[in-house]
């Protein structure tokens, strides 16, 4: 009889389980039948969610995508090597939960109500979504061959050990896995604060303050905010969101419908008093709420695996952000043109015709929009967006705030009035842009500079500030906040000195010059940048101290150099060992967030060919290929 193979996950949240419904899905073509195989998922958190997506959090807590719009399966428009596996979405799962096997009903009284009125365009709580991904756990071990076994360890890896030809150890608390492969699916991880928070946290400590570093939002410390304490805070996205809930209706607040429209809030005396602002000043776009007028818009359509690139480093923006530009002004009129064709002056064939050899950046391309729709409120403005707030300068404090309700109305209608669909149109070319550029960058990579400043730095901010914002009732929760005197916002360009004659946070935007805000306690409300050196996970920080994992370290010909702090894989996802020489490890494979894949997202929106769809599929072959071998 033939030795059965092991494969060791560690991380069993959305990434870990994604790649064991692929294994499931490609183990009847790649795994012979006589062959066993014996998996053993590792993690400290429950199997399914992992540690982010846990059903111990706030019920508070949302996600940031309505339930049609949430999938761990693959569809007709997924691209990979491996077998089609469809499943429902988590909209589809809890209309029918019984339909979908295996079928355990859900254990918590409310998430069970939440899932049994949840609409298709509702905004889960990350509990729904925990129970989900339980589910989903559990039909993909259904699903497994009968020679394949899963084991579930409750547990924590402290430790990977073994020769690059031979097995390897993952060493938990009280076992030692015996391993023919390893994968390291961590998902988000936490570090240590860095150095750029040095001086604020000893300044915090000397007189006696709070700061709350980076972190994810459900973990971090919020205690040390007291009742109306001027608290300042920096960050509008998606961790600003959180915070905010977390200490207004997290302290007995409560928001109920304003008689005028909107909604009021109801103070418990216990919340802090936020002055809020950022880079750009405003938070991220509301999610719409509506659906596409017209068709799918054809995607990719000018950047995608055939895009043209030329020899050599590139620079982002000047070398792929003019063809992702026109990408997304492609969806942008695609929806414009076919779902409110009265708001256009000339038929869409002859619209995208002329539109097809301009570039973005022509004066050509403008002049074409101009003629062809004739509200200005119909084009697509990206440098607008980016930077809504540019150049603006106000009088007072008073001129400010009620700029920037104006701001966030117009937001939140433009978000929920579907004459403006086209702004979902965007929404796809942007998704579409992020998994072809998955694709793409590790053939064609992108300078030191332009990777540190243009694709972790720009791009990333302007995918997440226009295309992963809230649900539009948190704005609305936001604008009731102000009108209640408990949120002041500082504006664009804000800046935080550390003022020692007055032990205080000041806080000034150049939006308001010479005026400034005075906090007794600061929270940077924004996730903590990747960091392997500072990582708080202990096996990669084993594994770093031993030489076994490096991070990325980008150095261009003139010798400026970016560490991004992302652990270093090569195509096929395999660690790359400098004990090695820098060669791949032929046995350790990583997925996921802290990698430089550069693709975080473990779950996506049905019939997007969602990148790690498309890469948990290659790396299931890839090791049931191996693993058959090792039989």
């Amino acid at each position: 009889m033939s030795r059965v193979p092991v494969l060791v996950v560690v991380g069993a949240g959305p990434r870990g389980t994604g790649l064991l419904e692929r294994i499931a899905a490609n183990a009847p073509e790649l795994l012979a039948p006589d062959t066993g195989l014996d998996i053993h998922l590792v993690d400290p958190h429950p199997p399914g969610g992992g540690r982010i997506w846990r059903h111990a959090q706030s019920p508070l807590l949302r996600m940031n995508s309505m339930a049609e719009d949430v999938t761990m399966f693959t569809d007709e428009r997924s691209t990979l090597l491996g077998p089609v596996r469809p499943g429902p979405s988590l909209a589809e799962w809890a209309a029918e939960p019984a339909a979908h096997r295996p079928y355990r009903p859900v254990e918590d009284p409310d998430v069970a109500d939440e899932l049994r009125t949840l609409a298709p365009t509702d905004f889960p709580t990350r509990r729904a979504q925990s129970a989900y991904l339980d589910w989903v756990l559990r039909r993909s071990a259904a699903e497994l061959p009968q020679n394949v076994r899963l084991f579930l360890h409750r547990d924590t890896a402290w430790r990977l050990t073994g020769d690059p030809e031979g097995p390897q150890h993952v060493h938990l608390g009280g076992t030692v896995l015996r391993a023919d492969r390893v994968v390291l699916a961590l998902g988000h991880l936490d570090s240590a604060p860095g150095p750029e928070t040095a001086a604020t946290r000893a300044f915090a400590a000397r007189h006696g303050r709070t700061y709350v570093p980076p972190a994810f939002t459900a973990d971090a410390d919020l205690d040390g905010l007291a009742p109306g304490e001027q608290v300042v805070v920096r960050g509008l996205g998606l961790a600003f969101v959180d915070l905010v809930a977390l200490l207004t209706e997290g302290r007995g607040g409560r928001f109920v419908a304003h008689p005028c429209g909107g909604l009021r809030y109801l103070p418990s005396g216990r919340e802090p008093v936020l002055h809020v602002g950022s880079r750009r000043g405003v938070p991220y776009h509301a999610k719409t709420d509506y659906r596409l007028r017209g068709p799918l818009p054809p995607l990719p359509r000018y950047f995608g695996p055939d895009t043209e690139l030329p020899d050599g480093p590139l620079e982002f923006r000047r070398d792929l952000w003019p063809a992702m530009a026109k990408e997304i002004g492609f969806g942008y009129y695609h929806e414009l043109f076919h779902g409110h064709p009265g708001r256009t002056a000339v038929p869409w064939e002859a619209f995208l015709a002329a539109y097809h050899p301009l570039d973005w950046y022509s004066p050509q391309r403008e002049a074409l929009v101009a003629a062809a729709v004739p509200d200005p409120d119909d084009r697509l403005d990206l440098e607008r967006l980016d930077r809504p707030l540019a150049g603006l300068r106000v009088a007072d404090p008073a001129e400010l705030q009620r700029y920037l309700h104006g701001y966030l109305r117009a937001d939140l209608d433009r978000r929920s009035d579907p004459r403006h669909s086209a702004d979902l149109g965007a929404f796809h070319a942007l998704l579409s842009l992020y998994g072809q550029l998955v694709r793409l960058l590790p053939r064609h990579p992108l300078t030191a500079r332009s990777t540190a400043a243009e694709l972790d730095g720009w791009w990333n901010g302007f995918f997440s500030f226009y295309a992963s914002g809230p649900p539009g009732f948190r704005l609305d929760q936001l604008l009731a906040l102000a009108d209640a005197g408990l949120l002041h916002f500082l504006g664009p360009d804000v800046r935080v000195d550390l003022d020692e004659r007055h032990g205080a946070f000041r806080a000034s935007s150049p939006a308001l010059p010479g005026h400034h805000v005075h906090g007794t306690a600061l929270v940077d409300a924004f996730l903590p940048p990747p960091s392997l050196d500072r990582t708080a996970d202990p096996l990669l920080h084993r594994l770093l101290d031993e030489g076994r994992i490096d991070e990325e370290h980008l150095t261009d010909p003139d010798g400026h150099t970016y560490r991004s702090g992302l652990i270093r894989t090569d195509p096929e996802a395999r660690l790359l060992d400098p004990a090695l020489g820098g060669r791949p490890h032929p046995r350790r494979t990583a997925l996921g967030a802290p990698t430089t894949t550069r693709a975080p997202a473990a779950f996506a929106r049905p019939r997007t060919d969602a990148p790690a769809f498309r890469q948990n599929d290659a790396v299931a072959r890839r090791l049931l290929a191996e693993l058959q071998k090792e039989a």
